[in-house]
């Protein structure tokens, strides 16, 4: 697996948007992100398996959901 584990963000404000995630490996991604946004934050859930977790797949993603805004 290569090193970097990217979030691929889905629905509400940030969609479509790329983001790195701070895990290592993933047994320490999160089920939920938790992300700034204006004066409020936005919520992303987990919403599959990771993709590209081959050594020459290129960036490891998981995918995410937009959940709520708080």
């Amino acid at each position: 697996m290569a090193d970097t584990i990217l979030g691929r963000l889905a629905g509400g404000p940030l969609d479509a948007r790329i983001i790195p995630l701070e895990a290592t490996d993933l047994d320490a991604v999160d089920d939920e992100l938790v992300l700034p946004w204006e004066q409020g934050q936005l919520i992303y859930r987990r919403s599959g398996g990771a993709e590209n977790v081959g050594p020459h797949d290129g960036p490891t993603t998981v995918p995410y959901r937009f959940d709520s805004a708080i």
